[in-house]
């Protein structure tokens, strides 16, 4: 074969292994003692490489003190630092000058045993222009999903899937073989990406891409938990690794001594212990599959099990570690226990007594007062995450997971994003929780030269119709309690035109708050804030008048039409009573008050609130009955029967007004639905013109398309007032709607088709969700399917199921349509089968 240089990737910010990476790349975190790029270095060695490129960006200059220039390995090294963040093919092309022949990429933050030899026989095999090493996983979420063809072939492929975007566990693992043309795509100076830009680009130029699949071990150390389970995985022999060391057998296990240290007969060595240089222990201590690196001391009667200890440590007597992991100029005075894990970062104190009760992150710098219990995570004075948002919003335990600090951080994070002197407008329900993490918040906005509009206690519904019509505001924040768990608040970030943060945003707030990238603006630049009430005023005049122009008030009022709403004490009583007065609609309210108590009950009076609301729809003769939850979003249809409907049902009547209001007005009207959405009766819609799949990721032009995007769970965005869901605007819209056309929803529920649909959760580990993918795209391959939001399958042209992973609990989500509850309940029983049958092999 040719001559082969390699290029190892050492540029990435680790956020997701915080606070390892607090002072050290990651590329630099040790493993039995050798930091991971090392063992990468070695077995790019073993094949016969002798020219390397190091990809530089976050603190380079540690890495380069450690290898410099290569010689003591064998090996010529090039180091190329970007000026900027270009991408993981824009960072390769950064260094083209020195890839003059073939050349094999890998990641220096992983660790695996696989046979580089037989990845670059077949690269040569096939005399392939770029080979993509490919292996399966139990959990594929954090890598590039792939499928190849018998040839070898990849034919699809997705980057960083969420789990409903899964349809394979076997992925990418960064490892490439790279001929020098394929540089020749890669432009210069700009952002560019191996998986979303240069793979795309060539497969449409008609260069085939080809996938080894290799076996062995392979892990990505991505985060603290694997971090620890590489290291479970070498002391059981999982992978090929070879420890350095002089090998001590012991009655019980076998010592890598890497140093001069001396080990007292007393100590217990249990299975695998690795000991670096300098390092003092206590006599009657016990060791039992323990890394410990140089310069440390342990005390007397210690006993630490399945524990990593980095350098410069002191550790007093009689102290007790389990699953811990302990980084640099760490001093622990006696007596500490840790008995179920805990993370120490650098530089911290431990006094003495201190008891961690479960496995906790304690950030660098910080002191534990003696005979302390910490039962949380001290990151800020809060709960360290490694991601803060699920499904673009931030949730977490008041005062506890999401305490001032972080509300501080989260918003200097996000203002860093925008250019000094823009503003942010800010709102809030009325919880005392949300207006103290609201203030925090403010004065982190402040402090990176962004100006403050706060609207105060307004619905956020409100607040995002001001932010989208409001041309001087850059961006939003909304402060709320949960409905699913009182105790816990939520925060949620939008853009300049009211949306919640896409993905993409999301990460980079993420980036910044976890490596405190925050602009400080000096003190006479600083933003100001503007909290006058006559901001409040005008942004609810605005959206009344917008309301005004749109909703046809006086079809409703001559249809003699009338309502029973229950605001179920929700955001909503600020503004809606208003509402209905000034448009002179006929209407009973209930609940258009506070009441904490009966909120942190939500789910108990939500079937009370449906049956009260329906009694006086029919003793009444209501046209229609409404529920509106707290937060003003989400809604539920009582019809002038008094028959509460479901979520299913509100869905179709809904989309049936529709359908008759294009009809009327002789045009086709464009709706979006989630995947899981029912299509048993598209085809009577004649009007519309509907789309599924997934709007997360939404941009305003993907919107602009639509005339209603809408859920399976009572929300509805009519994008003629605003694109984001508003459950005042749809229900004036639907009653508007129910008006102009003088039919009731009594009568539209007579014509809806009754079938069977039932949404439901299989349990299923998480380390199983990727098989689970695999196995249904097995299992489809004979039948209609589809990969677009998980995996759909259709067994006839009315009866499918959807299985897509849960995001964040261990559950398998199952929707099911069929034509009538016989089929359906087969269809269920057939797949929960299935699923067990495959959870089991």
């Amino acid at each position: 074969m040719n001559k082969v240089k390699a290029v190892i990737m050492a540029g990435g910010f680790g956020t997701r292994i915080q606070p390892l990476t607090h002072s050290i790349p990651k590329p630099m975190l040790p493993v039995v003692n050798v930091p991971m790029m090392e063992n990468v270095l070695k077995q790019l060695v073993k094949v016969g490489i002798d020219e390397v490129v190091i990809l530089l960006y976050y603190k380079p200059q540690i890495i380069k003190n450690h290898f410099k220039d290569g010689s003591d390995w064998g090996v010529k090294i090039h180091y190329v630092l970007p000026d900027a963040d270009y991408g993981t093919a824009g960072a390769v092309g950064m260094a083209r000058k020195f890839l003059d022949t073939t050349f094999m990429i890998v990641s220096g933050d992983l660790v695996t045993d696989f046979d580089f030899q037989k990845i670059l026989h077949y690269h040569e095999q096939k005399n392939s222009k770029l080979t993509i090493t490919l292996t399966s996983v139990d959990n594929p979420l954090q890598f590039g999903v792939v499928i190849v063809n018998e040839e070898g072939k990849i034919e699809k492929f997705l980057e960083k899937p969420s789990w409903g975007e899964v349809f394979s566990d076997t992925i990418n693992t960064g490892i490439y073989v790279i001929e020098p043309e394929i540089l020749d795509f890669i432009p210069k100076g700009e952002p560019f990406d191996f998986a979303k830009d240069l793979f795309p680009l060539l497969m449409q130029e008609g260069i085939d891409l080809l996938g080894y699949t290799a076996h062995g071990y392979w892990r990505d150390v991505g985060n603290p938990e694997s971090y620890r389970e590489v290291h479970r995985d070498v002391f059981l022999e999982k992978v090929r690794f070879a420890i350095p060391g002089k090998v001590i057998e012991y009655p019980e296990g076998t010592l890598y001594l890497q140093g001069k240290s001396k080990i007292d007969k007393s100590i217990e060595i249990i299975d695998t212990v690795v000991i670096g240089d300098n390092v003092k222990i206590g006599k009657n201590s016990r060791l039992h599959n323990v890394t410990i690196g140089d310069n440390v001391t342990i005390g007397e009667e210690c006993k630490l099990r399945n524990s990593i200890l980095w350098h410069d440590i002191t550790i007093g007597k009689k102290c007790v570690f389990d699953n811990a992991v302990i980084c640099n100029d760490n001093i622990i005075e006696d007596m500490v226990t840790a008995k179920a894990g805990v993370i120490l970062a650098e530089g911290c104190h431990v006094g003495k007594f201190a008891t961690f009760d479960q496995d906790v992150t304690v950030w660098p710098n910080k002191e534990i007062e003696p005979a302390a219990i910490v039962t949380n995570n001290v990151v800020w004075g809060t709960k360290y995450k490694n991601v803060i948002f699920q499904e673009g919003v931030i949730r977490g335990k008041a005062n506890i997971e999401i305490g001032c600090e972080m509300s501080c951080m989260i918003a200097e994070a996000f203002a860093s994003m925008l250019p000094e002197g823009s503003t942010i407008a800010i709102g809030r329900d009325f919880e005392d929780s949300s207006r103290m993490l609201k203030r925090a918040f403010d004065g982190g906005v402040l402090a990176t030269g962004v100006n403050i509009e706060d609207l105060q206690v307004i619905p956020a519904s409100v607040l995002r119709y001001y932010i989208q019509k409001n041309d001087k505001i850059n961006a939003g924040a909304y402060f709320r309690k949960s409905i699913q768990d009182p105790t816990s608040v939520e925060i949620l970030l939008y853009t300049s035109e009211g949306h919640r943060l896409n993905t993409e945003t999301a990460k980079k707030v993420e980036k910044n708050y976890f490596k405190q990238n925050f602009r400080k603006v000096d003190y006479k630049d600083m933003g100001s804030l503007n909290d006058e009430i006559s901001l409040h005023k005008n942004a609810c005049a605005n959206y009344l008048q917008k309301i005004k122009d749109l909703i046809d008030h006086k079809i409703i009022r001559g249809n003699n039409f009338k309502v029973a709403i229950d605001l179920m004490y929700g955001i909503t009583k600020e503004i809606f009573p208003q509402i209905l007065s000034e448009l002179q609609i006929e209407n009973i309210l209930l609940n258009a008050y506070y009441d904490r108590l009966k909120l942190e009950n939500i789910t108990h009076y939500i079937k009370e609130s449906q049956h009260e609301v329906a009694k006086i729809v029919t003793a009444l003769e209501f046209q229609l009955g409404v529920l509106i939850y707290p937060h003003g979003q989400r809604l539920t249809l009582i019809s002038d029967d008094g028959e509460i409907l479901d979520r299913v049902d509100a869905l179709i009547a809904v989309l049936r007004l529709l359908d008759i209001d294009a009809a009327t007005n002789q045009k086709k009207y464009r709706v979006f639905l989630p995947s899981w959405a029912p299509d048993m009766m598209d085809s009577d819609f004649k009007n519309l013109e509907i789309d599924r799949g997934k709007y997360l990721n939404f941009k305003r032009e993907d919107f602009k398309q639509y005339d209603l995007i809408a859920t399976v769970d009572g929300n509805f965005a009519f994008t003629e007032f605003a694109y984001h869901r508003d459950a005042i605007y749809a229900t004036l819209k639907i009653m508007e709607l129910l008006s102009r056309h003088n039919i009731l929803l009594s009568q539209i529920e007579k014509e809806v088709k009754h079938f069977f649909y039932k949404r439901c959760k299989i349990p299923c580990p998480q380390h199983k969700k990727g098989k689970m993918m695999r196995k249904f795209i097995e299992y489809a391959q004979n039948k209609p399917h589809s990969t677009l939001d998980g995996i759909k399958i259709w067994e006839n042209e009315t009866d499918w199921i959807l299985m897509i992973p849960d995001q964040y609990t261990e559950d398998l989500n199952l929707f099911i349509q069929a034509s009538d509850e016989e089929q359906g309940k087969i269809l269920h029983d057939r797949y929960a089968n299935l699923i067990q049958e495959w959870l089991n092999e």
